[in-house]
């Protein structure tokens, strides 16, 4: 067998543990999974157990539905460029550029929101979020409170609690948010 047999026979064999890896952090059940996905509860314990070899199509169906990059389920190896390109992204009117690229665990991204982002719309969803302000001042509306951050402050919040954050009007924003799913907790040290 060449050595890029070899590789790719290595990279499929951890695929099976990598997904199950995945769906246990994420505390989902092969039931749900399959009802996100249209996979057979069968085929995905299979593909978690190494009994099935994964496809393109099985792999692209599981990527969008745990919101990863392909290459983190199959584990492609670097390709000797040590340098990371950031690819920002659009959400809710907010510059987005990720700055974690783990399947599961922690998520951190730098976020720009525009100085006109300034209409609330609150909402609540599982996790814990850590917003630390770079620039600008950041509006925060949390359980029925308004805030202003200044550069230098961060906010630390449950946000299963109704929640929004945007611009105060006067000028951009620039934040450094990170978000943990439910389970999963920063370690805060003081020295």
């Amino acid at each position: 067998m060449s050595l890029v047999r070899d590789a790719i026979a290595a990279a499929l064999d951890q695929v099976g543990p990598r997904l199950r890896h995945l769906r246990a952090r994420r505390g989902i059940t092969l039931a749900a999974l399959e009802k996100t996905t249209g996979i057979s509860k069968s085929t995905l314990s299979r593909l978690e157990n190494g009994r099935r070899r994964p496809t393109l199509e099985l792999l692209l169906a599981l990527s969008l539905a745990y919101g990863v990059p392909l290459d983190d389920l199959v584990g492609a190896p670097e390709v000797g460029d040590p340098r990371i390109r950031l690819k920002p992204g659009r959400v809710k009117g907010r510059t987005v550029i990720p700055l974690t690229r783990a399947p599961d665990g922690m998520q951190a991204w730098k976020i720009v929101i525009p100085a006109d982002l300034t209409d609330p719309h609150l909402r609540a969803h599982d996790g814990h979020e850590w917003i630390y302000v770079l620039s600008g001042h950041m509006r925060l509306i949390l359980d029925g409170k308004d805030w202003t951050l200044n550069p230098g402050e961060v906010a630390d919040f449950d946000t299963s609690h109704p929640h929004w954050f945007g611009s105060t009007g006067d000028e951009p924003t620039e934040i450094l948010s990170i978000f943990a799913r439910p389970g999963e907790h920063m370690t805060i040290r003081t020295g």
